[in-house]
């Protein structure tokens, strides 16, 4: 393995090309959920069924997310800037295709493609960041982009509302023409082309080994509830994910130049960091997934009071990440993980004293005090992964981040998702359709707050991380 290269004096223009890379980086949390709003109108325009018109959405989860690692790899070997600037290429003109798609499939195909565009730059943010900004800036960049993934998150429902609304569905894809466009070219003229490469090989075996445990994995955590957990359908893809995955691991360990540097995880803050970030993806997605039934089943609130209810969260994250990754810098990141997730357990807590006669008003502040478990913890806890990772490896230390999160956000709805129709089913003729259904979400943010504080004991117990000099 090749030793680390010397840090080398920060980017005079770093905070350009962390513009830049926002640019691109706003594309993807937007792209993920922007469509969802959509899919009732394209399954109508293309007189389609909803099995099929669900894949609009999970062709793009389950590409994006299996094959993040190995664009980290790659951006490691080739360098970052041609990664991105790949990328979003891809992207804006998959989003052509999709806008000007005849059939529901050739839609489907190019969602796919859209997913490996975002993946690339998704891969590539962190690690073009780390690479021109010095460790005592570390924290504060981070939280800039984490910022940026919280406005993605929260513009992408309204926006698609609105832009469905006036020019109809094809218009959530073609408002990524211009955008990739601007954003190539800034990357263009300001990403720095990498000066140190070191010739590797590119591990084909582990790729593809990562990529099928990656996308079984998901698979199976995607639509696990729908098939049945003991279905043989459920247990052949979740046997043959075991399987690929000790093979992955097995061949990463011997093969010499490795597609996912297992070495990574014997750090013990890199493990740890992206552990907790693991439980904080997870979380999330439990309050994202299960709220909106919540909202408008038992409250009664139209999608549109619901949408502007389920903001909250987020602009909470847009204000506090880049406060949070600020103190990082200064304080470390031990403890500002640890009160984020701490807070996040708490928020549950009180998400357990929810009823049906609950206020809107009573919602929306639980929401905003999750946004601000979330914000603080992410920023710092970004800075804890990224800061272990050797300088020929942020691409892949990039990559395992935005894997976790992907893989995290599915995991949450699968876990959420399974212990709320457990639940609400089995008392549902004793209790009632809302006594059971409260009783069911009730316990699915119970076991979120445990997974939570698992995340809260791991960014305990791990040591502190603080910005040093070069």
């Amino acid at each position: 393995m090749s030793q680390t290269a010397p840090l080398p004096s920060p980017n005079p223009r770093r905070w350009i090309i962390l513009l830049a890379v926002l640019t691109a980086g706003i594309m993807g949390p937007i792209d993920s959920s922007v469509v969802n709003v959509a899919l009732p109108t394209i399954r109508q325009h293309f007189a389609t069924s909803m099995s099929i018109v669900s894949w609009v959405a999970m062709a793009y989860l389950l590409v994006i997310g299996s094959l993040t690692l190995t664009f980290g790899r790659l951006g490691d070997m080739i360098g970052y800037r041609r990664v991105e600037l790949t990328g979003i290429a891809v992207f804006t003109v998959a989003s052509a295709v999709c806008a000007f798609a005849p059939s529901i499939w050739v839609l489907i195909a190019f969602r796919a493609v859209q997913a490996v565009g975002a993946g690339m730059f998704m891969a590539m943010s962190q690690a073009i960041i780390i690479s021109v900004f010095p460790p005592n800036e570390r924290g504060r960049a981070l939280g800039v982009n984490g910022m940026l993934i919280a406005v993605g998150l929260a513009l992408g429902p309204s926006l698609g509302g609105l832009l469905l609304t006036v020019w109809g569905w094809q218009a959530i894809f073609t408002i990524n023409i211009p955008i990739g466009i601007l954003s190539f070219m800034f990357c263009w003229s300001v990403v720095p082309a990498p000066k140190d490469l070191v010739p590797q090989n590119f591990d084909v075996t582990g790729a593809l080994l990562g990529f099928l445990f990656l996308a079984s994995g998901l698979l199976v955590g995607s639509f696990g509830q729908d098939w049945g957990w003991t279905s043989y359908k459920a247990i052949a893809t979740a046997a043959f994910a075991l399987a690929v995955g000790a093979a992955f691991i097995a061949w990463e360990r011997r093969v010499p130049e490795p597609m996912l540097d297992l070495s990574l995880f014997a750090n013990r803050v890199f493990a740890a960091a992206n552990f907790a970030a693991l439980t904080n993806f997870v979380s999330q997605a439990a309050v994202t997934f299960l709220i909106p039934f919540y909202l408008q089943q038992v409250l009664r609130l139209s999608p549109a009071q619901a949408g502007l209810i389920l903001t909250a969260s987020p602009l909470v994250v847009l204000l506090v990440a880049p406060l949070s990754g600020a103190l990082s810098d200064r304080l470390g990141t031990r403890w500002l993980a640890f009160a984020g997730q701490s807070i996040i357990v708490g928020a549950f807590l009180l998400m357990l004293t929810l009823t049906p006669a609950t206020r809107p008003a009573d919602v929306f502040w639980r929401l905003m005090l999750f946004g601000l478990g979330s914000g603080l913890f992410q920023s710092p806890n970004n800075s804890a992964v990224m800061g272990n990772v050797p300088r020929h490896r942020l691409g892949i230390g990039s990559s395992v981040l935005a894997t976790v999160r992907n893989v995290g956000m599915v995991v949450g709805i699968a876990v959420a998702g399974s212990v709320f129709a457990w639940r609400s089913a089995a008392t549902l003729p004793a209790l009632g359709s809302i006594r059971s259904f409260m009783l069911g979400i009730k316990t699915a943010f119970g076991v979120s707050a445990v997974i939570a504080l698992a995340g809260a004991m791991t960014s305990l117990v791990r040591k502190d991380v603080r910005a040093q000099a070069g």
